[in-house]
């Protein structure tokens, strides 16, 4: 018998919290709740879950701390849901690892449908691991590992979150290669992302802070298009 894939879900606004595991449950997935962030680092350790939905405004422990922590210790995808909408707020929770942000108030299908997109996306498959030769790049002094989701730039590993990492790699992989910041959004996301392209402008500025520009390779801006990793 397969074994349930378990959501937690981080609310202390119960009934939101209960309609989503209400929907969740529909799908087929187990669902833990909690009401602060305290609570949810604990859950963290003890429920194990695949996906946590993630409310930034907690007593206590708010949700970009609870983020900072589990970030710490694994890659358990979260999912940020807040009822700011600001770009300051999104682009904070995604440059602490968040792996999406929805704004209250959200359609339940909806992020279902994103629940469902985030956990394939880092789900392994078999062929995953049957191809793991071609899910690594290397350049001079850089090495570029989806597989164990490692970066190793002029010798020392870099810790990155894994859409900067799949970003990093995805370029990589397609060398001088001109994208889109909707063809990346549409890549690393998986679906049609429904926020402002500056994602994808503030993953790029994070990985230039933490790689710089090398005489054999650079993350090339091209003007009004999009990004690609140039070698030289």
């Amino acid at each position: 018998m397969v074994s349930k894939q378990k959501i937690l879900i981080v609310d202390d606004d119960f009934n939101i919290a209960e309609l989503v595991s209400l929907y969740l449950t529909k799908e087929c997935f187990e669902t833990m709740i909690v009401e602060d962030g305290e609570s949810a680092l604990l859950a963290v350790e003890s429920f194990n879950p695949n996906l946590i939905l993630l409310d930034l405004m907690l007593p206590g422990i708010d949700g970009y701390q609870v983020c900072r922590e589990v970030r710490s210790k694994s890659q358990t995808p979260i999912i940020m849901l807040s009822a700011k909408g600001e770009i300051f707020d999104k682009v904070l929770g995604l440059e602490l690892g968040a792996d999406d942000y929805m704004e209250k108030p959200f359609d339940s299908k909806e992020l279902v449908a994103r629940v469902k997109a985030v956990l394939r996306r880092y789900k392994p498959t078999a062929a995953t691991v049957e191809t793991a030769k071609e899910k690594c790049v290397e350049y001079p002094d850089l090495i570029i590992n989806q597989t164990n989701y490692s970066v190793i730039y002029m010798g020392a590993s870099v810790e990155m979150p894994p859409k900067e990492l799949e970003l990093l790699y995805f370029l990589a992989s397609s060398p001088n290669h001109v994208f889109t910041r909707e063809q990346l959004l549409d890549q690393i996301w998986g679906y049609e992302y429904i926020g402002d392209t500056r994602t994808v402008d503030v993953h790029i500025k994070r990985l230039r802070e933490k790689i710089k520009d090398h005489e054999s390779w650079k993350i090339s801006t091209i003007w009004g298009i999009g990004y690609k990793f140039e070698t030289r």
